[in-house]
């Protein structure tokens, strides 16, 4: 699952979180979030050191949210969304894929 990966952060509580390049460019797609292009590292800090809270409805799924004074139109938060996810290897291992499925910037007053 190393395939395609292009980064991976802790975040405040010890989960290995990753990025892939697939997920990347969706993010900053022209139709998406283009104004994340230049804010990668500050979406690594969203992961490492952004406030988290679950989603209700969907357990496995995590809003993490971090603000930012260098952002553009505005904006004052990068938010990104996190699947926590268990597979089991052939031995019978667990094997954790917690990855960003988007990431965009928004406005809180």
């Amino acid at each position: 699952m190393s395939q395609g990966i292009r980064w991976t952060v802790l975040d405040r509580f010890g989960n290995s979180i990753y990025l892939t390049q697939e997920r990347w460019e969706h993010i900053i797609d022209s139709i998406n979030h283009p104004e994340m292009e230049t804010y990668e590292e500050e979406l690594k800090e969203t992961i490492q050191k952004g406030s988290r809270k679950q989603d209700p409805l969907s357990p496995q799924k995590y809003r993490y949210t971090c603000e930012f004074n260098n952002l553009p139109m505005n904006n004052t938060h990068i938010v990104a969304i996190v699947l926590f996810k268990l597979q089991e290897k052939g031995t019978g291992e667990i094997e954790f894929h917690n990855f960003i499925t988007t990431a965009y910037q928004k406005e809180t007053g």
